[in-house]
């Protein structure tokens, strides 16, 4: 661990959330030009390994390498400096937004110039659904967990399925591995007390939501939930999210949960900061302090386990990647996300209905993003403009 000057490391993880656009592959690269290549806090090498390191976790990906990289110059402390300074802007105007429906309906604005939101955001989840399943796909066990895991999830809408199918993914690819001595015995010493506060805070959270009637501790253990089962992007957390809050709970409505997830695709940073536009939205027809509440525990609640998580793996990561079976099993659970986000792609595509404009939003969009010519934040100005023309 070396020194660095907190300010300056600081302000060029800002400059890299400023620019952090596309998802987890995307923002690694953005990581490896600013901080690798011209500020040479550590080699490209490194950045590759640490995105490996977080691939296995679970957690939003890209937020735990740039964390990690804190680690790695400044110790937890910095680690914690790093994620809020990623994070929180985007946190923050994600919490604003979740006041978009009242302020609209406040000043008798109609809803339908976000109607082309909704139908644009789909088009990113097929987007997110194809450029995965392609990387995922390898060979016919990948491809029959990815095809299982997509029909389980359109058949069955239970929260509890989503976690059932990742550990049958990896189980189900460690069992079917020819290789041999996959589970070399390595000696550790981690850091137990950030892995017992991870466990504490699940357990209690969901005690207490079990039984009490506070919807902020309810929302905070979902999202701590949505937290730790999702290995990825943003795009992996929506079906999670998609069949709890508004087909389950009936938080909010087909449509305001898309408007939600197209509107941070025009956003610079984590996509995991859609978790504080839900949890405001979820917590709504309260009070505006309860609104931001829910939009905190959202957020709060679906990056704590991944920073957690980096304090306890970090510092014996260079022997944990001594264990074949952790990257063989990766191999199952990423071909089962890459199920479960066809998945959603289908239930939202059909939800949006089949009108003609609806459908021509959601094609128009996939296929820009597809052809990588025009950047995401545009893509979602022009959904909104053509909301007011039309």
């Amino acid at each position: 661990m070396s020194d660095v000057k907190y300010l300056e490391f600081l302000k060029d993880v800002f400059i890299c959330s400023l620019g952090a656009y596309g998802g987890p592959e995307a923002h690694i690269g953005i990581f490896i030009d600013q901080l690798a290549v011209k500020k040479k806090y550590l080699t490209e090498e490194e950045i590759i390994e640490l995105t490996a390191l977080c691939s296995i976790l679970p957690g939003p990906t890209s937020t735990q390498t740039i964390v990690s990289v804190g680690y790695k110059k400044g110790g937890a402390f910095l680690a914690f400096l790093t994620m809020l300074v990623w994070a929180l802007p985007v946190l923050i105007l994600m919490t604003m937004l979740s006041f978009l429906y009242m302020f609209l309906s406040e000043f008798h604005i109609s809803g339908n110039i976000l109607r082309f939101i909704g139908p644009m955001a789909v088009g990113f989840i097929i987007t997110a659904a194809f450029r995965i399943n392609r990387k995922v796909i390898k060979d016919k066990i990948s491809a029959t967990l990815m095809l299982f895991s997509m029909i389980t999830t359109i058949l069955f809408h239970s929260p509890w399925i989503f976690p059932l199918l990742l550990v049958l993914g990896g189980v189900v690819t460690i069992i079917l591995s020819k290789e041999k001595n996959i589970w070399q015995k390595t000696k550790i010493s981690p850091p137990w007390k950030y892995l017992s506060a991870f466990i504490i805070i699940a357990v209690t959270s969901f005690i207490f939501a079990e039984f009490s009637d506070i919807k902020i501790i309810s929302l905070f253990e979902k999202f701590y939930r949505y937290g730790y089962l999702v290995f990825g992007g943003g795009q992996v957390v929506v079906p999670l999210m998609h069949s709890e809050l508004v087909e389950i709970d009936n938080f909010m409505t087909n449509q305001e949960f898309l408007t939600g997830y197209g509107l941070v695709q025009g956003l610079p940073g984590p996509m995991f900061s859609f978790a504080a536009y839900a949890g405001g939205m979820s917590a709504r027809n309260s009070s505006i302090f309860y609104q931001i509440l829910g939009a905190i525990a959202g957020g709060a609640g679906i990056f704590l386990p991944g920073l957690l998580l980096i304090y306890f793996v970090y510092p014996v990561w260079e022997k944990l990647k001594k264990i074949k079976a952790v990257k063989i099993s990766l191999k199952g659970i990423n071909a089962v996300a890459g199920g479960l986000i066809a998945a959603a792609g289908i239930i939202l595509f059909q939800k949006n209905g089949f009108a003609v404009d609806i459908t021509a939003a959601t094609l128009i969009s996939a296929i820009l993003l597809l052809t990588g010519k025009i950047p995401a934040p545009i893509i979602v100005v022009a959904a909104i403009s053509g909301g007011i023309l039309f």
